[in-house]
């Protein structure tokens, strides 16, 4: 991923060629490393958003090495976060399959897993809610 595939004035990023809308995680988590980079390695011409100091010299991404040692036992692994990020999606904007595959481009029967899942969480607090 490069630092050009993340729009932050229209809220988008660039993943593996499909624009995806920028939650405000995420987005919040781009403006602080920008703002790191930009300190750590003001002169960089690494066009990479993740880069170490290694390839902040170079014209090449960070390895998976790097990237797998800097999310090894944290709590909220990357995976973790994906599947949230998904269900979120699929509760807020409804259990819609078809915005689930569009959003995160991922297959149909991944989709349609995620948009179960929010359905019963969604009926299931509908049950308990109290009547007013």
């Amino acid at each position: 991923m490069q630092v050009d595939d993340v729009d932050l004035g229209n809220g988008r990023i660039t993943v593996a060629g499909h624009v995806r809308p920028l939650d405000d995680l995420t987005r919040q988590a781009v403006l602080d490393w920008l703002d790191h980079r930009r300190t750590r390695w003001p002169n960089t011409a690494n066009p990479h958003l993740l880069i170490t100091q290694k390839t902040a010299v170079e014209l090449g991404p960070a390895g998976k090495l790097w990237t797998t040692r800097a999310t090894r036992n944290l709590t909220a692994t990357l995976e973790r976060l994906r599947v949230d990020r998904q269900l979120e999606e699929a509760l807020i904007h409804g259990p819609d399959p078809l915005h689930l595959s569009l959003v995160f481009g991922i297959d149909e029967k991944t989709a349609i897993r995620y948009a179960d899942s929010a359905r019963a969480l969604l009926e299931q607090a509908a049950e308990t809610r109290p009547l007013s």
